[in-house]
């Protein structure tokens, strides 16, 4: 229970506006829920959410004390009543989200409650896989990033073990990923492979495909194959053997095929008229190849999960089907 004295500069303010203001992490739902229940009191009294509140009125909140912390990434799943999750796989261990483009994977920065770990989070919470008051330090956490404007799966771990066994085996690159994306142009040859080093430039956050090695470069090695050509665009498959800051899109538009809507790397007036604005790039498939032991995770050696369906291949080569 808190109690919260209303001040001149926030008189005037319906009262669900100031309470969601005041209480950030409480989610929509449960506020209007609990003045509904009189569980916030104006006055000593129930109140309806649109009563404005006036400077000196107090506000009685019978609302759990975590509500009440500071905004911060940890604490951002309790913002999240009803979770948006596309998931792929899930068991007592691993959870493999499809990332839609957009989503961030963490906060950039300022505290964004709507990323995809605050969802994972919620969804383990309100399942009961997940009690944070009964945790020291361990919270579910994500063995793989994705950029922002980039789709696909997304590796979660449900506890400390399977944490640190899928850190180890994407260190060892054992886990196999491949990515779609449409390009414009079509590759030659078809297939093949595609070598070299990537310079970051950390204060522009972009990389430069370098020839030869040179201090601060890394090597970065994908494998491609051409899967359908339509028009001036192709849809492309690429297998990265090595997991560098966007690979896919320099080494691809380094070769002379720009993923269509990348504004980093590929062509402005393409993307423009195809009216794109993000890159058409997805992280569709992974494989759990695990050469070596894999503990308590040794049951997922050798699957294959995929997701069910990519937006820019159904938009941009209508009838062609992802392998099973």
């Amino acid at each position: 229970m808190k109690t919260i004295t209303v001040g001149k500069n926030d008189a005037g303010q319906r009262l669900d506006r100031f309470v969601g203001k005041a209480v950030p992490l409480l989610p929509e739902s449960l506020l209007q829920k609990y003045i509904r229940l009189k569980r916030i009191k104006l006055n000593g009294k129930g109140a309806k959410r649109d009563t404005r509140v006036a400077a000196g009125d107090e506000l009685t909140l019978y609302i759990n004390d975590e509500f009440f912390e500071k905004p911060a990434e940890h604490n951002a799943h309790l913002k999240i009543a009803t979770p948006r999750l596309t998931i792929v796989y899930e068991d007592e261990n691993v959870l493999l989200a499809d990332k839609k483009p957009g989503v961030l994977c963490h906060s950039a920065g300022d505290w964004s409650w709507d990323t995809l770990i605050a969802n994972i989070q919620a969804h383990l919470r309100i399942t009961g896989e997940w009690d944070p008051k009964a945790e020291n330090s361990f919270a579910p956490a994500l063995c793989n990033r994705i950029d922002r404007n980039t789709g696909g799966i997304v590796i979660a771990a449900k506890n400390a073990e399977t944490l640190r066994i899928l850190n180890q085996k994407i260190k060892d690159r054992e886990i196999e990923k491949y990515y779609l994306c449409a390009v414009h142009g079509k590759p030659h040859p078809a297939e093949g492979r595609l070598e070299g080093y990537l310079f970051k430039d950390a204060a522009k956050n972009q990389v430069y495909v370098k020839k030869q090695s040179q201090p601060g470069a890394k090597t970065a090695v994908t494998e491609y194959r051409t899967l359908k050509t339509k028009g001036a665009l192709s849809l492309v498959e690429c297998r990265l053997l090595t997991g560098r800051t966007h690979q896919v899109r320099a080494q691809m538009a380094d070769a002379g095929w720009p993923l269509l809507g990348d504004g980093k790397y590929g062509k402005e007036r393409v993307n423009h008229a195809y009216g794109e604005k993000g890159q058409n790039l997805y992280s569709y498939k992974l494989e759990f190849t695990f050469p070596s032991d894999a503990g308590i995770l040794e049951y997922l050696r050798g699957r294959v999960f995929q997701v069910e369906g990519v937006p820019f291949v159904e938009k941009y080569f209508p009838g062609f089907k992802l392998e099973d």
